[in-house]
């Protein structure tokens, strides 16, 4: 799997210096990082829709494209800030057997 998100990631990061009208990805880039989360935010907002849909009884294929979509943009968003999933996995890889409640509370406080 992660063999799949590096051959990925390597073809975003060639998009970075394409021209906008060769490809989508290097139209987002071209926009802008804003432009990129609007576009994470808008896929994430589509598969919690379809999330809801697949538990009422909708197709799950709908929830795996639009968790596809997601992923997909999320990645965008890493490459954009010169961040490879590697040290996404590498992170998920460290939490492995630990409890959600203690990684979280391990946590330094971000408050807002």
């Amino acid at each position: 799997m992660s063999d799949v998100l590096t051959r990925l990631h390597q073809v975003l990061d060639a998009r970075k210096d394409a021209e906008p009208s060769s490809s989508y990805v290097a139209s987002l880039y071209h926009k802008g990082l804003n432009k990129i989360l609007e576009k994470v935010g808008e896929e994430a907002v589509e598969a919690i829709l379809a999330a809801r849909d697949t538990e009422a009884g909708g197709d799950p294929q709908a929830l795996i494209n639009e968790t596809a979509d997601l992923w997909f943009h999320t990645l965008v968003m890493l490459a954009k800030l010169n961040i490879g999933p590697e040290p996404v996995l590498a992170e998920l890889e460290r939490r492995f057997g630990l409890s959600g409640h203690d990684e979280k509370a391990a946590r330094p406080s971000q408050d807002t």
